[in-house]
């Protein structure tokens, strides 16, 4: 799996890229969400891209930002633009969902970009609502990598974070977070190839279940240990307090399925994503009736066969690199 498109719409809005030009005809500060690409504006810098930005379009009224390619030629780390953004924090009163870092397949592979510690994002917008983010571990780069520190956010109702390869650090920093407000949480926790390290021990505090008292939507997805993930999330207590559990785009068998199977009932769910999974079809048969007879969506597309190498299977997740 690749990024091949741009977001169409974030936050509720639709996305409209800054221009370029000066001259061209701007939507309102509040109607859409604002996304802001060196790729497009090839003769500016992210400085003068993010300059162009606060002087052309009334920053108090923005509502929702999306961070596209951050470099033009020679790639370069996030942190000295997430600085400027965080510098500017005060500009921008309005200020409710921040997406980190929309960039397609073909402008860097999820595993090579290279991100930062995201915790000041939540400490300079104490009213944000969703923080989506995108990209990996430094993978001995010599870049920072990827990081999260636990923290207290009143107002936060959607975090992601996607990635080939999510660190355990992170992992652990979500379940030692305070954020009551909390609805959609959304891990893809990738491979170890790529720094996914997390282990289901990782995973603890957010099964537990009232860590994060309005959570309604949770995602631990495109993991190669998913199997494990399930058997644990078949006597999870926070499965009780869901209305749309995903377990796709990893490894999931006949091993996984069937843990969900003997586990808990999952009726009171709206949902269940299972897509992209190594379920034969009789399992995958009997998964359906068990969970969509109660009336639950059930998502079981893009069925999956094993990389036979030699005498081995391999099993592969969604997005890794």
């Amino acid at each position: 799996m690749t990024f091949a498109d741009h977001f169409e719409t974030f936050h509720g809005l639709p996305v409209h890229t800054l221009p370029e030009r000066p001259e061209e005809a701007l939507p309102a500060a509040g109607a859409v969400a604002w996304r802001l690409d060196c790729h497009v504006a090839e003769s500016m810098s992210f400085d003068d891209l993010w300059q162009s930005f606060v002087d052309r379009v009334p920053s108090t009224e923005v509502r929702a930002l999306v961070i596209g390619p951050w470099w033009y030629d020679e790639y370069s780390e996030l942190r000295p633009a997430l600085e400027l953004i965080l510098a500017a924090a005060p500009r921008f009163p309005a200020l409710r969902a921040l997406f980190l870092a929309d960039v397609t397949g073909e402008e860097c592979e999820i595993s090579w970009l290279q991100l930062t510690d995201v915790t000041p994002v939540l400490e300079a917008f104490p009213l944000l609502e969703e923080l989506a983010v995108r990209g990996g571990d430094s993978q001995g780069l010599g870049e920072e990598p990827l990081s999260l520190r636990p923290v207290r956010h009143e107002a936060l109702r959607i975090m992601r974070f996607e990635s080939g390869g999510l660190p355990a650090q992170v992992v652990r920093a979500v379940g030692a977070s305070e954020l009551p407000a909390l609805e959609h949480l959304e891990l893809w926790l990738g491979v170890s190839q790529y720094g996914g390290d997390a282990t289901v021990a990782d995973l603890a505090p957010v099964l537990a279940g009232g860590r994060f008292p309005a959570l309604r939507r949770l995602g631990l997805q495109d993991s190669e240990l998913q199997d494990e993930i399930a058997a644990a999330v078949a006597s999870a207590p926070v499965v009780a307090q869901l209305e749309s559990l995903s377990l796709s785009m990893g490894t999931l068998t006949d091993a996984g399925a069937e843990a969900l199977l003997r586990g808990q009932p999952l009726s009171h769910l709206k949902r269940l994503d299972l897509h992209h999974h190594f379920l034969s079809e009789s399992v995958a048969d009997r998964v359906r009736t068990a969970f969509g007879s109660a009336g639950t969506e059930v998502d079981l597309s893009d069925q999956c066969a094993p990389h036979r190498w030699r005498d081995e299977e391999w099993r592969y997740v969604a997005v890794s690199e």
